[in-house]
């Protein structure tokens, strides 16, 4: 058929070698004709197909690859298809040209499945960010070294091309460049070794709350890309920590708070020492009506008389035998009133204790697990807690030990005042 079309230029009287350049001429007219109506046609036609089709099913991936121009860089691949093989028959009276012709489409055809594949990726980490693996793995990371390969790999091949060298070449010469690469994705290999042993140990997730107070961290983890970790403190910061820190450093996570179910209320109260004494008939006719407290005096007070008696103690006598002291009874009462609360966890570490004494008094500890973990009600059950412990204090006989005050001096220099008048 070829030298059907020549023979009919040449029936006009141009030259084989002018006739051979017009039917180049006209091929190449074609041929790119053929092109553009493909190209048109699948952009007319069988994209809007595609975006329809999206936007009527249920699923969320391929409204986010319609997104993300996947589908639209798909069909960008049906161009450069067709002049690849279109070089052949096209030049063929110009072989010299055609494997230049190749070598320009090869490259076109790479740049475009470079960026349809990161457009690829990026609609999957889109689609699985809000998928519960999200949360186990470091997705960005791996999404991140694999844009990094199909970008390496790509501009290889792009610079073999140009070069005129077969891609394998390069891929066989680059253990030789080892060291620079090390050197300059230094990051990013830590980064990803970080990564993987993060998400195999499962160290750290996106949502968990970490601590690390070199890099002025305390808050949740909001990202994990190939290098950082990006943390938003409660302060509404940013504090952005290298991947591998977390793996050659250490951190502290709360996430075993979070998926106990209890968040720890530890606080102490230290007691005057010189308010703790034995409890006599009238206070404990006042406890007695603290329905709290009721049932353990009636328990605790039978059992004493029962001892007493079965050893003969001499009760004229507080120190002989077994008596209840207000400090004792403070901490029974704590124990029933927590016990009682509907905000601590009963099934948590639950102590209520004295610490070693000191010459601020005797502390007495509150250790208990709170069943909201969420700050701002954490703390204010805390708060409500030592409200209501600090208020029944008196009750008890006990006072609070501190330090004197300028309001303490002046009332004791008021009372001198007072008695100097007096006498």
């Amino acid at each position: 058929m070829i030298q059907f079309f020549l023979e009919y230029i040449e029936s006009f009287g141009i030259g084989p070698v002018q006739s051979r350049i017009v039917l180049t001429g006209l091929m190449i007219v074609v041929a790119g004709i053929l092109v553009v109506i493909a190209e048109v046609m699948i952009r007319n036609f069988l994209l809007r197909a595609l975006s329809a089709f999206a936007r009527k099913t249920r699923t969320t991936l391929d409204d986010l690859l319609l997104q993300h121009s996947v589908f639209r860089w798909l069909a960008h691949l049906i161009p450069p298809v067709l002049l690849y093989n279109f070089a052949v028959p096209v030049l063929q009276f110009y072989p010299d040209s055609i494997g230049l012709v190749q070598s320009l489409v090869t490259i076109y055809l790479t740049v475009i499945v470079i960026v349809l594949s990161l457009s690829a990726l990026d609609a999957l980490q889109s689609y699985f960010s809000t998928h519960p693996i999200a949360g186990k793995m470091p997705l960005k990371s791996f999404i991140q070294v694999l844009k990094t390969v199909i970008f390496t790999i790509g501009s290889v091949i792009v610079v073999a091309k140009l070069l005129g060298k077969s891609p394998i070449v390069f891929f066989s010469g680059i253990g030789a460049f080892t060291a620079v690469i090390i050197l300059i994705f230094k990051d990013s290999i830590l980064g990803f070794v970080a990564g993987i042993q993060l998400s195999t140990n499962n160290l750290v997730r996106v949502g968990d709350w970490i601590e690390m107070p070199k890099y002025g961290a305390d808050g949740d983890v909001v990202d994990i890309s190939l290098v950082t970790v990006s943390v938003q403190n409660w302060d509404k910061t940013i504090s952005t920590i290298p991947a591998y820190a977390l793996i050659s450093e250490g951190f502290k996570n709360w996430r075993g708070m979070s998926d106990a179910g209890g968040r720890r209320i530890t606080r102490s109260i230290n007691i005057d020492m010189q308010s703790v004494r034995f409890c006599d008939e009238e206070m404990l006719g006042e406890l007695e009506r603290i329905q709290l407290l009721k049932p353990y005096l009636e328990s605790r007070q039978s059992e004493i008389d029962e001892y007493n008696a079965t050893h003969d103690v001499d009760t004229a006598m507080p120190v002989n035998g077994r008596r209840l002291t207000n400090l004792g009874t403070f901490r029974a009462y704590l124990v029933a009133y927590l016990r009682n609360h509907p905000k601590i966890n009963p099934e948590m570490t639950f102590l209520i204790r004295h610490l070693q004494p000191t010459e601020h008094g005797i502390p007495v500890q509150i250790y208990v697990f709170s069943n909201d973990i969420v700050w701002a009600n954490y703390e204010a059950i805390q708060a409500d807690i030592m409200d209501h412990v600090l208020s029944i204090l008196p009750y008890f006989g006990l006072r609070v030990f501190q330090d004197p005050s300028g309001g303490d001096i002046a009332a004791v220099g008021a009372l001198l005042a007072q008695a100097k008048e007096a006498s």
